[in-house]
């Protein structure tokens, strides 16, 4: 990559950060560490990250990651600038912030969690990392910046028995990361002694194939150093030993290790070079692999390194079959998942594509590019609203925009703003539907949940389908603001993800989104009904159950959602009223076809409906809220809108279906 290249990013950056930033009211230092590390989370370079920025005389954190795979707590530390190409990153500053994020950790092995308030991100990192200290193997210290790096690589310690290991990333590390074509650095693999291997006779143009016998010792520290890393291109997720084939490896691996490789189907790998060395025997051996990849056999090779880790077990007679393919780079991308979904025969799987190439995320990226949103602030300036279906869309769309005259133009037409990814579009849309634990798993997690459960029938995509899919974008992003406002002191994305969803659950259809789209901003009852509701939302999410549990992880479970949903909260009445008014013109004809059935109910029997639901829990809230609305417009001598009897007809209809005896109390 050239200097001009590196050097277009680093503002790129910059611009971003400073952007989303002053969008999501936050700090440029949190904005650049999220970002960072929902990139270095998507590689599988780290996993559960969790950001929380703390500095005080001698220590400095900006957030942590528990990853499981590796048995190894993470630490992260930020050094963010506003001119990346004139400051640079030197070994002091490293040094001297590395020192700092172990005070830190120190510091919390010594209770630093005491002295913080309990419902703060803050408090909540503490405890983790003081868990994690005594939990790990390995301890990593991350240094994340947007300056270039100019010193030495800091060597691997141990305290304790505990690894210590140090990672700079940088801008020029983050810039290869970023336009190397994949999500992580491409990992190299050296066998010495050489790998014994036998090549196929025939060979094709864009890839070649060779079967080897591999070393069990040498999967498990392949696994153990890059993790989830090495299966990224697998459309498998590893299921732990919960799957009978898993058990079947472990006890294979603890009883009969000299049987391994008869039993165990072995692995399927990719690289993209090979280099070859010959043998003493005349044969030749495998040297070395450049961007290695297991495409099928995840289960066996994360089953070896647990069963070695976990259970001690001896894989000195373990050896494992593999067949490899040598794919050009150009054709990995293309190729490769086409080999994992016809070698993955284990177990029956859902074939999942994680990529942006997947029909759903570039049919929203299609529509959403030529849709116009109205203008919200009346100067009549239609805007776009941008999805950026890959990382870095945004950034080079306006790079394209050679003069600074052309990318204001842009960034008028394309407000950063309105930017979302596809870790955003499943969190907006698994918020709404009622999944806020899988949104507080963090952003790859909860996207992958979102593919998995999107499975193989992804919903039709059209116009109507993006404009409610934005205004989702713009309910959460407002509850996120008037989350803010409210200063709870933490687990902000954990609050808004629940308030929608219990939002939804109450006033799902009393919500309207194409309103929201015509209007790109909630009216004024619903941003009054989630204001009062978040605070409903965090005294759950603050108030972990089993007591003194960690708030991050009782976000995470689904009975977390349960409590959330238990909360006593009905609809508020001028919602209510605001939504049965919102759209008289195109439903007047419908409105006053159901005048007549629902003023011949008598408003006693309105009441007794909105009480029954209540006592039996049938209905949703805002129904049982119509039908007591509907019975005092009645008594009064009110008149119902065209919406509200349209609602109160359909209610009483399922009410009915439900078991409900529509008597006139007495009678």
């Amino acid at each position: 990559m050239t200097t001009a290249d590196r050097s277009e990013y680093a503002r790129e950056i910059v611009a971003d950060v400073l952007a989303t930033a002053e969008s999501e009211n936050a700090s440029a230092a949190e904005t650049f560490t999220q970002r960072v590390l929902e990139d270095l989370e998507q590689g599988g370079e780290v996993e559960n990250t969790f950001t929380a920025y703390h500095r005080a005389r001698g220590v400095e954190a900006s957030g942590y990651g528990v990853n499981e795979t590796l048995g190894s707590l993470d630490l992260f530390v930020t050094f963010f600038t506003l001119e990346p190409l004139t400051e640079r990153l030197t070994r002091q500053t490293a040094d001297n912030l590395l020192r700092r994020l172990n005070a830190f950790a120190r510091r919390c092995t010594e209770g630093l969690a005491a002295d913080l308030d309990e419902s703060s991100d803050l408090h909540d990192m503490c405890l983790a990392v003081e868990k994690g200290l005594k939990d790990a193997t390995r301890v990593r210290l991350f240094v994340l910046s947007n300056a270039e790096y100019t010193g030495s690589a800091f060597p691997p310690t141990e305290i304790d028995g505990v690894s210590y290991t140090h990672e700079i990333w940088d801008l020029a590390r983050l810039h290869r990361m970023a336009t190397s074509g994949t999500l992580s650095e491409p990992i190299t693999v050296e066998f010495q002694p050489v790998l014994p291997c036998l090549t196929a006779t025939e060979a094709q143009r864009d890839y070649s194939v060779l079967l080897a016998i591999v070393p069990g010792k040498d999967l498990a520290e392949l696994y153990s150093r890059y993790g989830t890393r090495l299966l990224e291109l697998n459309v498998r997720s590893f299921l732990q030993t919960k799957g009978g084939v898993n058990r079947g490896i472990r006890d294979t691996l603890l009883n009969d290790p000299e049987r391994f490789l008869a039993y165990n189907n072995g692995i399927t790998a990719t690289a993209a070079t090979v280099e070859f060395e010959d043998r003493p025997d005349g044969g030749r051996g495998i040297r070395r692999l450049t961007d290695f990849q297991i495409v099928n056999g995840g289960q066996t090779t994360a089953s070896i390194h647990y069963a070695h880790r976990r259970d001690k077990a001896d894989l000195q007679h373990v050896h494992v079959q593999m067949k490899l393919t040598v794919v050009s780079p150009d054709r990995l991308q293309q190729i490769v998942p086409e080999i994992s979904k016809y070698s993955n025969t284990q177990n029956k799987v859902t074939i999942v594509d994680f990529s942006s190439n997947h029909p759903y995320h570039v049919a929203v990226e299609k529509i959403t590019r030529s849709l116009w949103a109205p203008a919200a602030d009346g100067s009549g300036q239609e805007t776009k609203w941008f999805y950026e279906r890959a990382r870095g869309q945004y950034a080079d769309a306006l790079a394209r925009e050679r003069t600074p005259a052309n990318q204001r133009k842009f960034r008028a037409l394309h407000p950063v703003a309105q930017k979302f990814s596809k870790a955003d579009l499943a969190k907006f849309l698994h918020s709404w539907e009622g999944l806020p634990h899988f949104v507080s798993r963090g952003a790859e997690k909860n996207f992958r949940e979102f593919m998995m459960r999107m499975g193989e029938a992804p919903p039709d995509v059209d116009i109507k389908y993006c404009k409610h899919l934005v205004a989702k974008a713009i309910l959460f992003k407002a509850t996120d603001k008037i989350v803010q406002a409210r200063s709870f002191g933490g687990y902000k994305i954990n609050v808004v993800a629940y308030t929608v969803g219990r939002l939804a659950y109450s006033a799902g259809t009393l919500i309207d989104m194409e309103r929201i789209w015509r209007e790109q901003r909630l009216p004024p009852a619903l941003v009054e009904a989630i204001d009062t509701l978040c605070v409903e939302v965090h005294k759950v999410i603050a108030s972990p159950q089993p007591q003194g549990s960690n708030v991050g992880e009782w976000a995470k479970k689904v009975e977390c959602w349960n409590e959330v949903l238990a909360i006593d909260w009905d609809v508020p009445q001028r919602l209510a009223d605001e939504a049965a008014g919102s759209d008289e013109g195109s439903t007047a004809i419908h409105g006053e076809a159901s005048r007549t059935v629902v003023t011949e109910i008598p408003a006693e029997i309105w009441f007794a409906a909105s009480k029954w639901a209540k006592e039996t829990n049938h209905l949703q809230p805002w129904q049982r809220q119509i039908a007591y609305t509907v019975g005092r417009y009645l008594t009064n001598g009110w008149e119902l809108s065209d919406k509200q009897l349209i609602q109160a007809e359909r209610l009483m209809g399922e009410a009915r279906r439900l078991g409900f005896d529509p008597q006139v109390p007495g009678d």
